[in-house]
């Protein structure tokens, strides 16, 4: 853990110190795990272990659990709940194996594996792979963001009726903004904030989105120079497995205050 103030000793020692060169390799990993799993992988169907999980969900789901938790690593994920880390210190990783499962499902080529390492500070570490193209985010905290190895960095804004928007479920009338995509994948669509391909990101549903939905691309967009924040104020790294929030993002400051602004109203 990386921190000013020392941890008070454990019982068995003292708190493991990581490196988050080790952390982002771990996830970058754990993506590769996936993408051979998912090569393999034939049924793209419904798991019948419950509403709305696909059998690749959990495919992908142990996959990386078998990879991360032999490296002691706590995981939260939407389809396993949460397991502490071994050691205190350790980050518990935030995951969506399959991030627009649906999509996959119907073969439609925007889905990813989305994973971020939360330490004692909030988000440490990031990737977010899409897997049909290969393209690959990442972000360490204070070191910045990238797009397959090449440094990203969102500057400037449009106006609002003039911004592509990225949606979650559909407004109740038109809100300003030029146009409006509804691709299926929140990290995709957030890291297509950070990387100038959208203008802005609004989830007009009613707190449907877990942590594992957006907080990878929340520090690629942070590092990227784009906030994320919920519409109603609530803290976004939560490691609560029935948390859920309602994510806004824009390109910049007057744009994102306009967003905001607009989800607020219905």
């Amino acid at each position: 853990m990386i921190n000013d103030e020392p941890e008070p000793p454990e019982p068995d020692g003292e708190a493991t110190v990581v490196d988050p060169t080790m952390v982002l390799s771990a996830l970058h990993d754990s993506v590769d795990v996936v993408v051979a799993v998912l090569t393999e992988h034939e049924d793209w169907g419904p798991s019948g272990l419950r509403d709305g999980q696909y059998a690749s969900d959990v495919v992908a789901d142990q996959a990386i659990h078998e990879l991360l938790d032999p490296r002691g690593y706590g995981v939260l994920s939407e389809e396993s709940g949460l397991r502490e880390p071994d050691e205190p210190g350790m980050p518990v990783v935030v995951v969506d194996p399959l991030d627009g499962s649906t999509n996959a499902s119907r073969g439609l080529p925007w889905y990813a594996t989305s994973l971020c390492a939360v330490d004692d500070d909030g988000p440490l570490a990031a990737v977010v792979a899409n897997l049909v193209s290969g393209t690959r985010y990442d972000a360490v905290r204070g070191w910045g963001a990238r797009r397959d190895g090449e440094p990203i960095r969102r500057t400037g804004e449009p106006p609002m009726n003039e911004a592509i928007i990225g949606l979650s479920g559909l407004p109740p009338r038109d809100l300003g903004w030029g146009q409006f995509r509804s691709l299926g994948a929140a990290a995709l669509d957030l890291c297509a904030v950070a990387d100038g391909r959208l203008d802005g990101y609004v989830d007009c549903s009613v707190d449907a989105h877990g942590v594992w939905d957006y907080l990878g691309a929340l520090l690629v967009c942070a590092e990227a120079g784009v906030e994320v924040v919920d519409a109603h104020g609530r803290d976004l790294c939560v490691l609560d497995p029935e948390a859920r929030r309602t994510p806004v993002a824009g390109a910049g400051p007057v744009l994102a205050e306009a967003l905001l602004g607009a989800r607020r109203s219905f």
